[in-house]
């Protein structure tokens, strides 16, 4: 299993709008350079996190993203879910007439443990790693804030 780049830049971006002060947003310029991505592309994966409601984006001077809620209430999986959507991750592609698609055994144990993991992400919130995110990022991104 693997996840887009674009869910990876995600939550970085949503953990390194997290160190900005209350009420400040910052730039994609200064989001891109810290994840050495380029700024019209993490603009694309800004937009889909400003159309789930995680983050917002202002125009001007003072202009920039900036969370649209706390830390503590924005999970793993809220961003995930945003950018990747709500498809399973495994559906099963069997069919025949002496194996129905909704009673797949093997649909089942895969649903399972999809759950599981959603769970485990759900628990797990952005206020979490802030902790461990390198000080220097959040003196840069302070610095950039409007």
């Amino acid at each position: 299993m693997k996840y887009s780049k674009a869910t990876n830049y995600a939550l970085h971006s949503i953990a390194f709008l997290g160190l900005l002060p209350s009420g400040k947003s910052v730039g994609v310029k200064p989001l891109a350079e810290l994840q050495k991505v380029s700024p019209t592309y993490l603009s694309k994966v800004l937009t889909t996190l400003v159309k789930a409601g995680l983050i917002s984006s202002a125009t001007g001077v003072k202009g920039g993203y900036k969370l649209m809620k706390q830390v503590q209430d924005i999970s793993f999986w809220d961003v995930i879910q945003a950018v990747e959507g709500q498809n399973p991750l495994f559906q099963c592609g069997l069919e025949s007439h002496a194996h129905e698609n909704e009673n797949c055994f093997i649909q089942s144990v895969m649903n399972d443990a999809e759950r599981k993991m959603e769970e485990h992400l759900q628990s797990q919130t952005i206020e979490q790693v802030l902790e461990k995110i390198d000080r220097r990022a959040s003196a840069f991104l302070q610095s950039e804030a409007g």
